[in-house]
C-alpha cells in the first residue's frame, strides 16, 4: 500500500495549527508544519515534523512542502502582515509577489484569496481548517446556559448589518454593539484589542454584545473568524453580556472551554445564521 500524501500546515500563532495536525494524523495522514517565524508557537508545533521559515522565504517553503510530499495545505493561525521592506523576499518570493500584483495592496481577504489561487497553481490543494476540525464549528443556537434577551438579540441583528458592511469593504470581521450603539469595529488590531476599546467606550446600562462573522464572499479556507476562551474572558472584562458568531463559519479554538468560561462568567454564547438572525434555540452538542 502506498503512503498517503501529507497535509502541510502553514502555521501562524495560537493553538489551532496543533489541533489541525492532530485531526489530520487521526485521519491517517502524515503531517508537516511550516511555522512562520515570530508567529508560530514552538510548544504548539514542536510535537510534529516541522520547520520554521520567514514569511518572505517562499522558495524554501515550496521546497520543504514538496520534499515532505504535501498535497493538501491548510493556512491557520494569525499573523501580522509585514511591511514590504521587512518581508525580504527570496527569489521565489519576489516572483510570487509579482504574481500577486495589486492584491499586495488590497485588504487581507483580497491578498489571502490571491495567495490561495497561486498555491493552487503551484499544484497544492488548499483545504480549510474547518474541514479537519469539524467539532470546532457550531450549528445555530445557544451554547451553554445563558440566553440572550430581546435587547441583546436586537444588538446582534444590528451587529450583523454592521459587520456585513465592514466585510464588503474588506476591513474586519467583528464589532461590539450596546443598546443599538456601535461601540467599536474591528480593523487590523484584531478582536482582543477591539474588545479593550469597547470596554473604554462602554455606555451606562446593560452591557454590549460582540458579533463575529465571515466577510461577504470571503475566502474562508484562509481566514475564518476565530473565538477562544480568551475571547470570552476579554468580552467579560469589557463588560459585555455575550458573544455571537456566525454558525458553521467560525472556529472555536476550544469549544468546551469556551462554553465553560461563558457559563462561569455569565455570558451567552450564540451561533447564528445571518439569514435567520439571532435565534435562541440550543445548538447541537
Amino acid at each position: 500500500m502506498s503512503t498517503p500524501s501529507a497535509v502541510g500546515i502553514l502555521a501562524g500563532g495560537g493553538p489551532l495549527p496543533g489541533r489541525v495536525a492532530e485531526a489530520a494524523a487521526a485521519a491517517g495522514r502524515p503531517v508537516f508544519i511550516l511555522g512562520f517565524e515570530g508567529f508560530a508557537e514552538p510548544e504548539v508545533i514542536g510535537p510534529w515534523p516541522h520547520e520554521f521559515v520567514r514569511l518572505g522565504a517562499a522558495g524554501r517553503m515550496l521546497s520543504l512542502l514538496r520534499q515532505h510530499n504535501c498535497s493538501d495545505l491548510v493556512l491557520i493561525g494569525p499573523i501580522r502582515r509585514p511591511s514590504l521592506r521587512n518581508l525580504r523576499p527570496d527569489a521565489e518570493g519576489a516572483r510570487i509577489m509579482a504574481r500577486l500584483g495589486r492584491a499586495l495592496f488590497a485588504g487581507d481577504d483580497g491578498l489571502l484569496g490571491a495567495l490561495v489561487r497561486i498555491l493552487g497553481e503551484e499544484g497544492f490543494h488548499i483545504r480549510g481548517a474547518h474541514e479537519f476540525l469539524t467539532q470546532a464549528v457550531a450549528q445555530p443556537g445557544v451554547l451553554g446556559r445563558v440566553q440572550p434577551d430581546t435587547q441583546a438579540q436586537a444588538d446582534i441583528q444590528r451587529g450583523i448589518t454592521v459587520v456585513q458592511a465592514l466585510g464588503r469593504l474588506d476591513i474586519g470581521q467583528g464589532c461590539v454593539v450596546q443598546n443599538g450603539v456601535v461601540l467599536t469595529v474591528e480593523a487590523m488590531e484584531g478582536t482582543d484589542r477591539m474588545l479593550a476599546r469597547a470596554g473604554e467606550c462602554r455606555q451606562p446600562g446593560e452591557g454590549g454584545v460582540l458579533v463575529k462573522m465571515l466577510k461577504p464572499g470571503q475566502e474562508k479556507r484562509a481566514d475564518m473568524p476565530t473565538i477562544g476562551p480568551v475571547t470570552v474572558q476579554n468580552a467579560h472584562a469589557a463588560g459585555l453580556r455575550g458573544v455571537a458568531f456566525e454558525a458553521a463559519h467560525t472556529l472555536l479554538t476550544d469549544r468546551q472551554r469556551c462554553i465553560e468560561e461563558a457559563d462561569r462568567l455569565g455570558l451567552f454564547l450564540l451561533a447564528f445564521d445571518p439569514v435567520e438572525g439571532a435565534g435562541t434555540s440550543t445548538a447541537p452538542a
